[in-house]
């Protein structure tokens, strides 16, 4: 046998090996929802963006049913630029007006949910876009925001527009595709009681899903590696009560914040647990799904 025909059988054994290696976890998670929040650099990055699209269709062709929710704050930004709207951002929301949630909502539902959708079927998969309009999936009401002003501690409430907060999340949709071979594609987009457009955090919606849909997993597709401790080294995993006293210690400061939340009330909604990603990792959702060790920070009760 020549040197690089053993070459070549190496590195076939080695693929059946990992294969072998991740049956344990593909029968663990086969029926089991898995919902996944999808954005950043994991969204931006084409080439990220064809390895996350066909491992998703993996884990639908193993029996695992994906559920992805998609954010796109920079596209939307870029759009309202090129539309001369002006927008601004009030404690990291977007303030979001008659024409910002025009223009929100065909970024979203429109381009970059449709974008999702054709890269999954480019790569064998069948998948359906929707947002929160579609089928009664996401009622909505106007997000509360107050603010105290420093000057007269005066506590005011703050006026983000057609900004939202999910009320209630119907699975019903989401409960007849995962028994077909479809995999949603879930756009934040909420609906209100008289029928108004609701923008809302991706994060949030992805964690109301996950509860509503009684997922095994929330997995929460970031920028970072995942929360880091003071000497700047992963956390591989956390307790809820871990994750509180990280909060109060301020170990979990800035953007990580809502984020930790988020999975915190998706664990006390019933879901089995959720893990922070460090999405610029290609293969992340496989590696955290299908490893031992997973790839981020799993927060769960303990």
């Amino acid at each position: 046998m020549s040197t690089e025909s053993k070459h070549q059988r190496d590195e076939w054994l080695e693929k059946a090996g990992i294969l072998t290696e991740a049956l344990p976890f593909m029968r663990r998670y086969a029926g089991k929802t898995i919902v996944i929040k999808y954005g950043g650099h994991a969204m931006g990055d084409a080439s990220l963006a064809r390895i996350f699209a066909r491992d998703v269709v993996l884990l639908k062709q193993v029996g695992v049913n994906p559920v992805i929710v998609h954010g796109g704050g920079p596209q939307i930004g870029a759009m309202l630029e090129r539309m001369a709207i002006k927008s601004e951002f009030i404690d990291g929301l977007r303030v979001t007006d008659k024409a910002a949630v025009e223009i929100v909502e065909m970024v979203l539902s429109g381009q970059i949910n449709k974008q999702i959708v054709a890269a999954l079927t480019e790569v064998g998969g069948r998948a359906i876009g929707l947002s929160g309009k579609d089928g009664g999936l996401i009622q909505a009401t106007k997000l509360q925001r107050k603010r105290r002003d420093p000057d007269s501690n005066i506590e005011k409430v703050l006026d983000l527009g057609f900004v939202g907060e999910p009320t209630t999340v119907d699975p019903h949709v989401l409960d007849v595709l995962a028994a077909s071979d479809f995999i949603p594609v879930v756009a934040p987009i909420g609906i209100g009681a008289d029928g108004e457009t609701y923008n809302i955090n991706a994060d949030t919606v992805a964690g109301a899903v996950a509860v509503a849909v009684k997922a095994e997993r929330l997995l929460m597709l970031t920028d970072v590696e995942g929360v880091l401790d003071k000497d700047g080294d992963l956390i591989g995993e956390m307790s809820l009560s871990d994750a509180h006293d990280r909060r109060e210690d301020g170990t979990v400061s800035g953007g990580m914040i809502p984020k930790v939340e988020t999975c915190v009330d998706a664990i006390n909604g019933g879901v089995g647990g959720a893990v922070i990603v460090d999405g610029r990792a290609p293969h992340a959702v496989l590696l955290e799904i299908f490893t031992e060790h997973g790839s981020g920070t799993m927060i769960r009760k303990g």
